[in-house]
């Protein structure tokens, strides 16, 4: 299925106001029908005036139980998949102001415990240097010293022992040459400390061997709740259970393929002295 853009800016408030009229055409009140989905009063609420999206199961739930007609049950099933669905696009966020996307991003990482992350052709910020991130913004016009610096706070979070990480980096990622050989070494000095936290596993997939699966994307898992998707011009956020279980699934496919610990460091350390021979 292929959602235009507008449609998923769009979806939340119309699956708001559907589910409101229909409540209210069956003579229901949302404490009643709280109580006939075992919801709160508070979260029908929320949900009726889009402060909330609701999962695929609760609009199931609440159809149920207003005993709406199949063919409407299926089209709202559309719809609330659309409005688990977010794009953010790469302009909109330049106009608005990157430290804005920074400060998303720090309230995915205070809001989650478990963070995966895939990473296909670049180093993440919350792994990369000051010079790296530097590089990485400067095809941007404007002054990002506010983002740079938000990125740099960020990388906090990689030293709170109750959030659990696990990095994985194809090889293209580690040794694309985005920097001078000296600082690309630095870069991979780096990774090989961050990777010796308790709480941080951090492989590497080396371009060798055999790997049926191929990767279309960088992705990011927060938990088991929000699945990132990074394009060129923008990124997808998706919500619904079962977009985010399918990037959980391929994520437990390239771990098998990754080096973790000192086999990792290793692999690391040897490409850290290619770039300084």
């Amino acid at each position: 299925m292929i959602f235009e853009p507008e449609e998923l800016g769009q979806s939340r408030a119309d699956l708001a106001e559907t589910l409101k009229t229909l409540r209210k055409r069956a003579g229901i009140t949302q404490t009643r029908l709280a109580q006939r989905c075992a919801m709160s009063q508070t979260k029908i609420s929320n949900i009726e005036g889009a402060k909330l999206t609701p999962t695929l199961v609760d609009v199931e739930l609440i159809l149920r139980a207003l005993d709406v007609p199949p063919e409407l049950v299926s089209r709202l099933a559309v719809l609330a998949r659309s409005a688990n669905s977010e794009w953010q696009d790469a302009w909109s966020q330049r106009r608005t102001g990157l430290e804005k996307k920074q400060n998303e991003l720090s309230g995915f990482e205070k809001a989650s415990t478990e963070f995966r992350y895939f990473l296909l052709s670049m180093v993440t910020g919350l792994l990369a240097t000051p010079d790296y991130i530097k590089a990485s913004l400067a095809h941007i016009p404007g002054d990002h010293s506010k983002a740079i610096a938000k990125k740099l706070e960020r990388q906090s979070v990689l030293y709170d022992a109750s959030k659990r990480f696990t990095f994985i980096l194809a090889e293209q990622a580690v040794r694309w040459p985005f920097l001078t050989p000296a600082a690309m070494a630095m870069q991979l000095d780096r990774l090989v400390s961050i990777s010796l936290l308790s709480n941080i596993r951090l492989g590497v997939i080396p371009l060798d061997g055999h790997m049926p699966t191929a990767p279309l994307n960088t992705f990011t898992i927060y938990d088991t709740r929000i699945a990132t998707v990074e394009a060129q011009t923008g990124v997808m956020v998706f919500r619904d259970h079962r977009d985010v279980s399918a990037y959980l699934n391929e994520f437990g496919i390239y771990e098998g393929y990754a080096l973790f610990g000192e086999e990792g460091r290793e692999r690391l350390a040897d490409w850290a002295g290619r770039f300084r021979s």
